[in-house]
């Protein structure tokens, strides 16, 4: 798409698409575990509450809205579920939203 056929209802739909992230990275216990698998590539919920002043169901209740907003993912190995961040997802509708933004809100 051009940069001149790029409508504000585009940047508000990429707005829309991009919630999900906002309100996932909005908390700080959120913003702890994003940075604690940015460092260890792969932990599961032990291990994750072993670093944090959290209950497991809070840290459970956390991991669920970062897997909602494709920051992390699952992946089930016996009988623990590890989880991983993934963020090319988040980042290429950030950049677009960011991109959009510069050229129909400035």
């Amino acid at each position: 798409m051009a940069h001149n056929e790029i409508t504000l209802e585009d940047v508000l739909l990429s707005f829309r698409a991009c919630a999900p992230i906002f309100n996932a990275l909005g908390d700080k216990y959120r913003q702890d575990i994003v940075m604690l698998l940015a460092q260890d590539e792969r932990l599961n919920v032990n291990q994750i509450a072993e670093r944090m002043p959290l209950s497991r169901p809070a840290i459970s209740h956390h991991l669920k809205v970062l897997l909602q907003a494709d920051l992390i993912t699952l992946e089930r190995v016996s009988r623990e579920n590890f989880y991983s961040l993934t963020l090319d997802t988040a980042l290429a509708d950030l950049r677009k939203l960011v991109e959009q933004a510069e050229v129909s809100c400035t």
